[in-house]
Formats: C-alpha cells, structure tokens, sequence
C-alpha cells in the first residue's frame, strides 16, 4: 500500500513527493522522448522500404507478358461470340467466324402437370442410359410430386439435372419437368428409354426428346464440327465462347496488342518510382525549424537510393541489342520537380512503331541486360536483408530502440524503489512531528497549570 504525507504536522505540501519525483523523472522523460523520434526514423526507413517494393511489383507487371505487350480479343458481335486471350500463346490476327448451329445437351420435357407440388406421379422410377453405364433414380410416396422428382433427380449425382419450367401456352397443365445432360456435345448422350410410375393422380411420360449434338462454325470459309461451345482449339491462345447460332451471318474476331494495358502498366511504374523520389524530396526539404533527430532530413541512406534510381534512369542500357538504350526514347523523362514525367503518345507511337526494341530495352534477356532486370538488380542491392543500406539502417534503429526500452525499464524501476524510500521517510518524519507536536502541546498544559496554581491556598494570608 503506498504510504501518504498528510503536511499537517510537519508543515510540508501534501504532495511533496511527487514535486521531488517530477524532478528525478527528468532524465527519463528525455529517454523517452529519444525513443520516440528513433521510432519516428524507423516508421519512415519501413514507408521507404513499402514504397521501393512497389516500384518491384510493377516491373515485375511489365516482364510478365510476351513481347512486353498484352493481348485483347474483339469481337464483332459479343452477343454472338465473346472470347478469352491467353498472352503467352496468343497472335496477332483476324478471322471471320460464323455460328452454324450451337452444340446442345441431351435433354427430354415431360407432359405437363396442373401445378408442382400436389399432384402426385405415383411411386417408381426413372432409369437412364449414360455413358457411365444405367443409371436409376427411384421415386416413392414421399417425394411423388414434380418438385419431389426434381429434388431426388438432382440429388442422385447420375449426371443429369433436373427443372420444372411453367408452359404458358397450356394453362390447364403449364408445368413441365425437363432433364438435360450435364455437358453438350455428341459425346455426352443421355438416352431416356424407361420410365416406369404407379398410382400417380396422372401419368407421367416425355413429351418431347432431344438427343445431345455437336456444334458447327465456319472459320474463314471452313467448316468445323465442335463438342463444346467453348472453343479452345481454333485460334490459338484464344477461347472462343459461342453465345448463339447465327447461320448466314459472319462474325469478325481480331486478337491484338492491348495497348491500353501495357500502358497502364508504364504508368504504374513511373507513379511507383516518383513515391520513392516524392518521399525523398519532402524528407531533404529542411529549414531552420526542421528536426533531423526524428526525419530522415539529410541522410546518407536518402543519396544512396536516389542517386541509384537517378543513374539508372538516365544512364543507357547496354547489350540489349535495341535501338532504344534509353527510357527518355519511350516517353519517360525527369521534369523540372525532379521527379519523372510520362509521355503516353510517345511511348505508343514508339511502341507501335517498333515493339520489338522497346521490349528489348526493357525486359532483355530477362537476367543480365535491359532497363527491368537491372533495376530489379538495385532495388535488391538496397532492400537486401543482409548488408542492404536500408536492412542495416533498419537493424540500427531497432537496435537504439531496444537499448532505450531496456534504459527506460531500469530508470523506471529505480523511480519506483526512490518514490516508496521517500514516501516512507516523509512518512516518518510526519510520525516524528507529529509527536513533537502532541509533547509541546502536553508541555505546554502542564506550565499553565503551574501558573495558575500560584495564587491557590499554599500562598494567602489568614484573618487576625
């Protein structure tokens, strides 16, 4: 329990230990404070570090694609044909598609029913021919309605499904159950040859079959049969997704540079680097009133990553067997903020005009020359964890920070064990004028007593 000075007897203020504590907590406060301008330094070499790994993840968007270009499919008619492009593999190219006949799933529709939850079909089964060999899906009293069949169906996993669709055209009987193979094409038929149901309030048979087809389209004149209505095998890289048949009626397909992308991604690039310049330039902008003890103002570590990034950016490429060594050629230059400034329309035209040297200069052999392999190379110089400008600068702030806790958790444990001694003396002097106090205050009643008792029977005169 801590110990509290009253001040009564003793004169003191009652909260003279923590005037004196205030004092001795000097020193600690200035650790303290140290600590927090380290932490300061350290929270801005991290933004650094986060904002030179962005610069990493956009040239690695740059490297990812052949030729340094992004592929796009466009079509004359997405509602016709829409399509997906793999870069890797796809080419350049256009082609002329026509849509004959769509490939289809097997499927069969029922006679219809007044409603799909009352009437009952009765109690049996349905038997289908798969070419996973007979499959049966059996059917009793309790689920005997057409939603009771659908649910049964399409919980047998026999590769088909089931639905109940509402045919307007019969209003007495509008619902149907349709079944249909899970995949199109002629190679997944389902044949429906048995059907067997009892006691139903109505009988239940397929009003209709279709069996499962083939698709067909023209390429450029030519005729192919197709299994799928997603076509991978026609042009290469590209997937076709036919959406509806259009017999007569051609469809043009172009596969092309996306040129929007690869764009976009330049300009990642070039706003990724300028928040690393950005970040270097608000730190060096000093003034008289500036604290460098808790920025990094003026610090060796903000040279070394700018003069890396400045040279590398206005320095040549060399070996990359390109006419284009430099990026000021694509469009990327430093304005007068000393940051880089980007020239779209150059860059496309340039790109345009001869792709093949700007992905030289900037990806070259993917190892050892082009603009993107070195500098994946510097950024990995500053960022390595072991002898990285930016790791050691790290590692030394984290080092000062650990020392001060450690400072800080001593002086603290020291202020404790002074804070409970002057407590305790403060408390004995209290006790000690307190009790000074209680014998002045007896003293002093005891010599009134004597004064007053010299006028008392010891000391008259008797009558004559």
């Amino acid at each position: 329990m801590p110990v509290t000075i009253g001040g009564l007897a003793s004169g003191l203020p009652p909260n003279i230990v923590d005037q004196l504590m205030e004092a001795e907590k000097i020193p600690l406060k200035t650790i303290e404070k140290n600590k927090g301008k380290q932490e300061s330094r350290l929270k801005l070499v991290t933004e650094l570090e986060t904002k030179l790994n962005a610069v990493t993840g956009t040239i690695g968007a740059l490297a990812s694609t052949k030729g340094f270009s992004d592929m796009k499919l466009n079509s004359g008619d997405p509602n016709v044909i829409q399509g997906a492009v793999d870069p890797n593999s796809a080419i350049n190219g256009n082609w002329n598609i026509e849509v004959e006949d769509l490939a289809q799933k097997a499927a069969a529709i029922t006679n219809g029913f007044p409603d799909k939850n009352k009437t009952q079909v009765g109690v049996g089964y349905f038997r289908f021919d798969t070419t996973d060999g007979k499959k049966e899906v059996y059917i009793n009293g309790n689920n005997n309605t057409l939603e009771g069949v659908m649910s049964a169906i399409n919980a047998a996993g026999v590769g088909v499904k089931a639905s109940i669709f509402n045919d307007r055209s019969d209003p007495d009987a509008p619902y149907k159950l349709m079944i249909s193979g899970e995949n199109v094409g002629g190679d997944n038929q389902i044949s429906y040859p048995t059907l067997y149901f009892l006691d139903g309030d109505q009988d239940l048979y397929f009003d209709d079959k279709r069996p499962a087809k083939n698709g067909r389209i023209k390429v450029d004149g030519f005729e192919f049969e197709i299994g799928d209505n997603k076509v991978t095998d026609v042009i290469p890289g590209v997937t076709l997704e036919l959406k509806q048949a259009t017999p007569g009626r051609t469809v043009n397909v172009s596969v092309k540079e996306d040129k929007e992308v690869v764009t976009g991604k330049i300009k990642s690039f070039v706003d990724a680097v300028n928040g690393v310049l950005s970040f270097v330039q608000q730190q060096n902008a000093l003034n008289k009133d500036s604290d460098t003890t808790s920025s990094l103002g003026g610090d060796s570590l903000l040279r070394s990553v700018e003069n890396r990034l400045r040279s590398l950016i206005q320095n040549p490429q060399f070996g990359v067997g390109s006419d284009v060594t430099r990026l000021n050629q694509v469009g990327i230059t430093f304005n007068r903020n000393g940051v880089l400034e980007y020239d779209e329309k150059k860059f496309n035209n340039t790109l345009a005009a001869n792709p093949n040297s700007v992905q030289k200069f900037l990806a070259g052999d993917g190892f050892n020359t082009g603009f993107i392999p070195s500098l994946r190379r510097e950024i990995g110089v500053l960022l390595n964890s072991a002898f990285g400008p930016v790791a050691i600068r790290k590692r030394a702030l984290q080092d000062k920070i650990s020392q001060m806790d450690k400072q800080i958790e001593d002086k603290q444990r020291q202020l404790a064990k002074k804070e409970e001694n002057l407590r305790n003396k403060f408390a004995r002097l209290e006790e000690t004028m307190s009790k000074l106090k209680g014998q002045g205050a007896a003293v002093g009643i005891i010599g009134s007593g004597l004064s007053m008792g010299g006028g008392g029977p010891g000391g008259g005169q008797g009558q004559g």
